[in-house]
């Protein structure tokens, strides 16, 4: 039986395409790691399971906590946005340790796991709202924005040539996770209990966390698969097809290069009003299903079929848009998600049940693919090596869309009423797939200049 000496370096080479790209070849997943690839698939996966119900799930908790705390029910929506605030916040600073080497994927995903835990344990015990506030909104935030960043650009790099469908999965688990969440707040937990439930939450969520990312490792910069040549047309159709209509970057930019780039900052406002939209359905269908008359388990279904179609609807929008182009699929979604605002609103009014169960699946299903689709095209328009800086950038929008989409929509809802403020995020949602339309990869003016050749001839980098 023999093993890898990882002590050994193994052969590679660089070569560059006519663009100037450099790919690095030779070194297979195992040399790097010791282990097939789809363990950086399924590892960060396990990893955004483990932080997902601090967001899907907090407000199925709001009742219990309105009453063993006597918080105002604003603060609760407002401790969502200001965890939402610090989770985006961290992104972009979190990138840039990631890929300057000062903070290791191993460290980041330690963090994230004792943010979690601290998160539920300020919830359970907090003496007041503004500990809640620290342990919750800040501490908890950070640590889901350390775990959110290290994952969705972890799988980036090990996938490069079909990153979409992987990406898209890795991204589900930050829906799927809070699924049991759902129901044990709504139906299980009562006044006699909360304590206990939320350790058991904080518990669990970071142990999934931190068994997750201690296997974690990163491929070396400019990594590309040792059977995939990039200079030559691949014998695989799904690479074809996926390198087609999503071409590699034509060059690494820093976060420096794409901050000039107009296009970044297009998909930075575009992402503002999607995430925006989706936080509002996150905060709002819990109350507004309530008020509209249905009974507590009607709404934890509909919550908990949110968050099951939006995980689903992250891996297969992935997959979509390897097949049909990243800027098209994401036109589709954001009309999807603008109609279903409508539909949401109309099938409450109107007191149908399994209407509303629909419009609240389809609103899942377009809020949740918003996230992978961005972070794939972050990576086809700037490159994977500073992948989580640029993500980090774009993803930065949802500093204003959280407390847009929760606090000011709990505003907008008692000045305009849910009627009002379904149908503007509805229009919200119309006005980003206009947007869309015109989101380019800088540096490739025109796509039938490269849709047809997605792999120039190059030359050796040595």
């Amino acid at each position: 039986m023999t093993t890898t000496d990882f002590s050994k370096p193994v052969a590679f080479r660089e070569v560059t395409d006519r663009n100037g790209r450099v790919y690095r070849l030779g070194e297979t997943d195992r040399d790097i790691m010791g282990r097939p690839r789809w363990y950086m698939v399924l590892l960060p996966w396990i990893g955004m399971m483990g932080i997902s119900s601090s967001e899907y799930a907090f407000t199925s908790a709001e009742e219990t906590l309105h009453d063993a705390h006597m918080w105002a029910n604003g603060h609760i929506f407002w401790l969502m946005g200001v965890w939402i605030f610090f989770q985006a916040a961290v992104a972009f600073p979190a990138g840039k340790l990631r890929e300057s080497g000062r903070l290791p994927a191993k460290s980041a995903m330690m963090l994230g796991a004792l943010g979690t835990l601290l998160g539920y344990l300020s919830l359970a015990y907090a003496p007041h709202v503004f500990v809640a506030y620290i342990g919750f909104g800040m501490f908890s935030g950070i640590g889901a924005g350390l775990v959110y960043a290290t994952c969705v650009n972890m799988v980036g790099k090990w996938y490069p040539e079909r990153k979409g469908g992987k990406t898209g999965m890795v991204n589900g688990g930050f829906a799927y996770g809070s699924v049991p969440f759902v129901f044990l707040f709504t139906q299980y937990m009562d006044l006699t209990n909360y304590k206990n439930v939320l350790i058991f939450a904080g518990v669990v969520c970071c142990v999934a966390v931190a068994v997750s990312g201690w296997f974690f490792k990163d491929p070396p910069k400019n990594w590309w698969p040792a059977d995939v040549d990039p200079l030559k047309t691949s014998k695989d159709p799904r690479i074809v097809r996926s390198l087609a209509k999503n071409p590699p970057a034509v060059r690494q930019y820093t976060p420096r290069e794409a901050a000039r780039t107009p296009v970044l900052w297009m998909m930075w406002f575009c992402l503002l009003c999607t995430a925006g939209i989706n936080i509002f359905g996150i905060a709002m269908q819990v109350p507004f299903g309530k008020e509209m008359g249905f009974a507590g388990g009607i709404v934890a279904t509909a919550m908990s079929l949110k968050a099951i179609v939006n995980g689903t609807g992250r891996g297969v929008i992935g997959w979509i848009s390897d097949r049909y182009g990243r800027r098209n699929t994401l036109v589709f979604v954001c009309l999807v998600l603008g109609s279903a605002q409508f539909g949401v609103f109309y099938s409450g009014d109107i007191g149908s049940m399994p209407f509303f169960l629909f419009c609240s699946m389809v609103s899942g299903f377009g809020g949740g693919a918003i996230f992978p689709l961005f972070a794939a095209m972050t990576a086809d328009y700037f490159g994977e090596n500073n992948n989580a800086s640029n993500y980090g950038m774009v993803y930065s929008s949802k500093l204003i869309s959280g407390l847009v989409g929760s606090g000011v929509g709990a505003i907008v809802v008692s000045s305009w009423g849910y009627g009002g403020a379904f149908a503007l995020s509805g229009f919200i949602g119309f006005g980003s797939a206009i947007l869309a339309c015109f989101l380019k990869a800088p540096g490739r003016p025109r796509a039938k200049d490269i849709v047809p050749n997605p792999y120039p001839i190059g030359r050796d980098a040595a």
